[in-house]
């Protein structure tokens, strides 16, 4: 039987750690999940595995894309599935982990091909950024109200999603959803990471406080001239070309990061919670973790 460790939870929770480590017990490969790590012009903000942590153990899918490239989860669960066909030849575990929920649910259960215009959603950020959410909703109830009955219409990047699709094709959002599960051949083994609240939160706030120091605004800097890109409307990005514009000082920019990324880490949590495969442990629960695994895989 061959197997797939899959390792979810908040951001700054410690699932790179983790996952090295279940990679060395196993002597296994890991799939990055985190749909920003893919750019190699993203370093710092996307907290990738530092070259000591790429060096414990075989990494795939981090600083494999530009940021000018068009890339979906479609895509990802394609290439995805292929690498998981190679490395299961050699090994009977491998490893995905990320904090990007469509990313992981693509590889664990595929998802619909939903057609995606990468122009048309850098429009919508922009309509987003000036006028705010409240058109966007008002588009997207009248375009497919189906859609924006059961969605959740405070989350920006599933608005702008939806109304990308409406006006790339004509058609509702809904007509593309099929929600139909695809059958792996290899068995997934979910590991869910957590803590209280306070913990995670602090995590995140220190984990800020490293980026700036490690040079954070530096790299902001050298991406400006491309803040229009899709794969940098992201939480750490965003705040920082705003401080660069003028709107803000530095000190709000930072302090909007820690913010929107614990708001971030929240959605996450709901997002991953609805799996009720998902075994959820502490962190610092190694030895339990590992004793849970090898008995699913032994």
């Amino acid at each position: 039987m061959k197997n797939l460790i899959v390792i979810v939870g908040p951001t700054g929770i410690g699932k790179t750690s983790l996952s090295i480590e279940i990679a060395k017990h196993f002597k296994c490969d890991i799939i990055s999940a985190d749909s920003r790590q893919f750019f190699k012009e993203m370093a710092i903000g996307t907290a990738k595995p530092t070259t000591t942590e790429l060096a414990e153990a075989p990494h795939h899918f981090i600083n494999n894309k530009s940021i000018d490239q068009k890339y979906s989860a479609g895509t990802f669960e394609v290439e995805a599935i292929a690498k998981l066909k190679e490395l299961h030849k050699t090994n009977d575990v491998a490893i995905l982990v990320g904090g990007s929920g469509l990313y992981v649910n693509a590889v664990c259960d595929g998802i619909d091909d939903i057609p995606f215009d990468l122009e048309v959603r850098e429009q919508l950020n922009k309509e987003l950024k000036e006028f705010g959410a409240k058109p966007l909703r008002e588009e997207l109830k009248e375009k497919d109200p189906e859609h924006y009955a059961r969605m959740n219409t405070k989350n920006p990047q599933r608005l702008v999603r939806a109304i990308e699709v409406c006006r790339i094709t004509g058609k509702t959002y809904s007509s593309f959803r099929k929600n139909t599960v695809k059958q792996r051949d290899f068995k997934i083994i979910k590991i869910g990471l957590n803590a209280d609240r306070d913990v995670v939160y602090h995590r995140i706030n220190q984990r800020v406080d490293l980026m700036m120091e490690e040079g954070l605004l530096d790299e902001v800097k050298s991406l400006e001239k491309n803040k229009n890109l899709n794969a940098l409307n992201t939480v750490g990005y965003k705040e920082l070309f705003a401080y660069l514009d003028d709107e803000q000082t530095l000190d709000e920019a930072v302090e909007l990061i820690k913010q929107h990324t614990r708001n971030f880490a929240k959605r996450q949590l709901t997002w991953f919670k609805k799996d009720q495969t998902t075994n959820w442990f502490e962190p610092n629960k190694l030895n339990d973790i590992l004793n849970y695994l090898d008995k699913e895989i032994n």
